[in-house]
């Protein structure tokens, strides 16, 4: 469908027009008119599907028609990154719909506490919030949620994986119950349909590419012993020149530490990024690797999921996530809205595993590529070993080869930021834009 089509009003078609955003993607297609229609959502999407304005675009229209003044709605996420993310998003939008909103999450100064508390005592239409730092202002009575009409929560598998349940259903405790609540999830997990038995009423649900890779990645999978991964790190990135954003997730704060400190001795630009960096210096992190100033970004988890990083090349995953469905998150940052990128894994003894895990969930066995000969020689093919040592190739089709060949997705996937048109003409005179919110 065309935006045009959902009935919004003049306002955020104004907005969507000079954004050059005109076709929704799945999610908006099917999540809008039932939030217009103040129904509960449950949803389940990945990343790069456009679901943050699938949840934004019917709230921001319920705004721009209400009288009522004071926090109209609350957002909760699991990090102060998707918080910050979703602020964005959204100021772009409620600019023209005259709303206002507020990201409330941890870190800041004196300064940013007080802005905080006038937000959430009604000086913002729509608050966006962590939990925990959203709690932390609860206990200081600065919130007045009097007004509050919907409730969304964003990542809500993370937050629980997180531990932020007990956290969620005290604040929820304090919305009115007459309120529309919606809840986006990559996976749905049994805890997540529980959850969604607590806090929603009579919700439609919709589904949209469960756990399934983004589509456009090429997927390429590489047996390494731990010692070979900063070698074959270095030599996969001698043929990447090309590349010019690239993202690899380390399962471990030191990993992220000595992998960055390699990679600057061979003079590459990178940053590494994890809990252990002070707020402000994430920040400066994510925005030097967006603006294209940092090549190289090697992070933990905290990067997995909900930043929307335009242009992402190439992911590497140096270590297998423990999760199959973080797999799909991961790679997620790459082949967004409507582009391809290739995603690396490296996969050692510990982790066959969970590769198996990987290939059941996404239903395809990839090929086991090996390191470089000077590298040494790769750890067999032994999933069911989970501590298998160095010895002989395994036979068969999963046997490591040298090969670059791999598998893509068929097709190419929508994001909330689209592609543009070079033929822009007035909105009402019929001549269209061709990108996708």
């Amino acid at each position: 469908m065309k935006f045009t089509d959902f009935g919004l009003n003049d306002a955020l078609l104004d907005a969507l027009y000079y954004m050059n955003f005109e076709d929704a993607t799945e999610i908006q297609d099917k999540a809008i008119p039932l939030i217009l229609e103040g129904r509960d959502v449950i949803g389940c999407a990945q990343t790069g599907t456009g679901k943050t304005a699938a949840f934004v675009l019917p709230i921001l229209n319920h705004i721009s028609e209400s009288a009522v003044g004071g926090v109209q709605t609350l957002i909760l996420c699991p990090t102060r990154e998707l918080a910050i993310q979703i602020d964005h998003q959204i100021q772009g939008l409620a600019y023209f719909a005259q709303a206002t909103c507020h990201a409330v999450y941890g870190g800041g100064d004196g300064v940013a506490w007080d802005q905080e508390a006038v937000a959430l005592k009604g000086g913002a239409d729509i608050i966006i919030a962590t939990p925990g730092r959203l709690l932390s202002h609860m206990e200081q009575g600065n919130v007045d949620f009097s007004e509050v009409k919907h409730l969304i929560l964003d990542e809500a598998d993370r937050m629980l994986d997180i531990g932020f349940y007990d956290d969620i259903i005290r604040i929820i405790k304090t919305l009115p119950a007459q309120r529309q609540s919606l809840m986006f999830s990559a996976t749905m997990a049994p805890k997540i349909r529980n959850l969604a038995k607590e806090i929603l009423s009579d919700p439609a649900e919709i589904s949209v590419a469960i756990s399934k890779p983004a589509e456009g990645v090429t997927q390429q999978i590489y047996l390494a012993h731990e010692e070979q991964k900063i070698g074959l790190t270095q030599h996969l990135l001698k043929d990447k020149d090309g590349f010019t954003s690239i993202i690899i997730f380390c399962s471990t704060k030191r990993k992220v530490e000595q992998l960055t400190r390699k990679l600057a001795q061979r003079n590459y630009s990178v940053q590494g990024m994890s809990s252990d960096y002070e707020q402000d210096a994430r920040e400066k992190a994510l925005s030097a690797f967006k603006a294209g100033r940092t090549r190289i970004m090697v992070a933990t988890d905290v990067m997995s999921r909900g930043i929307d990083i335009k242009g992402i090349d190439l992911v590497i995953n140096y270590d297998v996530p423990n999760d199959a469905e973080d797999y799909v998150h991961r790679i997620g940052r790459t082949a967004r809205a409507k582009t391809e990128g290739m995603a690396i894994t490296f996969v050692c003894p510990e982790d066959m595993y969970k590769l198996t895990k990987i290939e059941r969930l996404i239903e395809r066995d990839f090929e086991k590529l090996s390191p470089p000969e000077h590298l040494g020689e790769a750890p067999e093919w032994n999933p069911n070993g989970r501590g298998a040592g160095r010895g002989g190739r395994s036979g068969g089709p999963n046997r490591p080869g040298g090969g670059a060949s791999s598998g893509r997705s068929g097709g190419k996937s929508g994001g909330f930021r689209g592609g543009k048109s070079h033929n822009k003409g007035p909105r009402s005179g019929g001549a269209t834009s061709g990108g996708q919110a």
